[in-house]
């Protein structure tokens, strides 16, 4: 149980009872009033009212044998020996302070003999003692069972937020060597092309991107800006292996800058797009990259299209290549159904693949 709960709970149950102390109190003098009585009878009032506060002084009881003795399937017989001995002390207590009280008072209640007056008394509170030991014992086992609930639901969502973030960041170390591989195979292409030049300047930017992409404290999202910046170096160094054959097109609006994405997002898309559209053309390819928000939700497209209208399908032949589905699976994981990655045929031959998560802004 929260320590913080019990320690309010001994002072607000008993401080509760004098709401009904009160009502009782009032209760038996507006009865008197009624009655024409001569005299107010003071001691009755005085009665009913602290019978209350008696009762309220002695709930501490139910709280303190909940705690030692919890409700649980190996030791419950344990438990409800100790909490029916509670409910006879709170009973015994509760009837010999009415008696003390009915004495001072010279209360009906413990007129006559005193033994039989308080064996009186103490058959008459066996129903409410027990009802309100009880009540309060109930009330006590459902705030810890809601508590407990609660702590394995906070639990349960910090190893599934846990869970997430270690399969996110597998599946970002499976992106970084496929990126890595793509790279150095570029590089090698000049190299065996007898550019020197270009491949030493190729070297020089690749060194750039590999800095950003081999760090491995980047959080899972970023702002779409960063990406775009990232984006940018990776196409310039794309664009030393296709000069002449690659042009790169922006449509960004302004508010969609500031979206939160994930981090290296769309990286692999160009990658596709230039994989499967201009290193298959011999024409040149116009690459456009496009994003805007719409009813709170952030749409990106990677689009390529060829003069010659040649290109093939993203992906493999058994299935999408390890770029698109690992895209697709970090979706799945960050966002579940709210987003999508869709791939759709241009009709200039080319391919768009578009993306929606919802529009979350973060700093540019």
């Amino acid at each position: 149980m929260d320590r913080a709960f019990a320690r309010r709970a001994w002072l607000v149950v008993p401080a509760a009872s004098l709401v009904p102390a009160l009502l009782d109190a009032g209760q038996m003098w507006v009865k008197q009033a009624l009655d024409d009585a001569p005299t107010t009878d003071w001691g009755s009032v005085i009665f009913q009212g602290m019978e209350w506060l008696f009762l309220g002084a002695l709930t501490p009881i139910a709280f303190y044998l909940a705690r030692r003795f919890p409700l649980d399937r190996e030791r419950w017989p344990r438990a409800l020996a100790a909490h029916g001995l509670g409910a006879l002390v709170l009973c015994i207590a509760w009837a010999s302070l009415g008696i003390a009280l009915g004495r001072s008072l010279d209360h009906w209640v413990a007129q006559g003999r005193l033994d039989e007056a308080y064996f009186n008394w103490l058959l008459t509170s066996v129903p409410w003692s027990v009802f309100m030991y009880f009540t309060v014992l109930g009330c006590v086992y459902a705030f810890v069972y809601f508590d407990q609930a609660r702590e394995r639901e906070v639990q349960a969502a910090v190893l599934g937020a846990q869970l997430a973030d270690a399969r996110l960041g597998a599946l970002r170390m499976q992106l970084h060597p496929h990126f890595l591989f793509n790279s150095l195979h570029t590089v090698s292409v000049l190299v065996r092309e007898q550019n020197a030049r270009a491949a030493s300047r190729m070297l020089g930017l690749l060194g750039d991107v590999l800095r950003r992409v081999l760090r491995s404290d980047r959080p899972h999202e970023i702002p779409l800006a960063e990406e775009l910046r990232f984006v940018e170096q990776y196409l310039a160094v794309e664009q030393m292996r296709f000069p002449d054959r690659l042009r790169v097109a922006w449509a960004v609006d302004d508010e969609a800058r500031a979206a939160l994405v994930p981090d290296m997002l769309l990286q692999p898309l160009v990658e596709n797009a230039i994989r499967h559209g201009a290193a298959k053309r011999a024409g040149a390819t116009r690459l456009e990259v496009a994003a805007r928000v719409e009813h709170g939700v952030l749409r990106v497209s990677v689009r390529d299209e060829g003069e010659d209208g040649a290109g093939e399908p993203p992906g493999d032949a058994a299935g999408e290549g390890v770029g698109l589905s690992n895209t697709r699976e970090r979706l799945r994981t960050m966002y579940g159904a709210a987003a999508s990655l869709t791939l759709t045929p241009t009709a200039a031959g080319g391919m768009a693949a578009s993306v929606e998560l919802p529009f979350r802004a973060g700093a540019q």
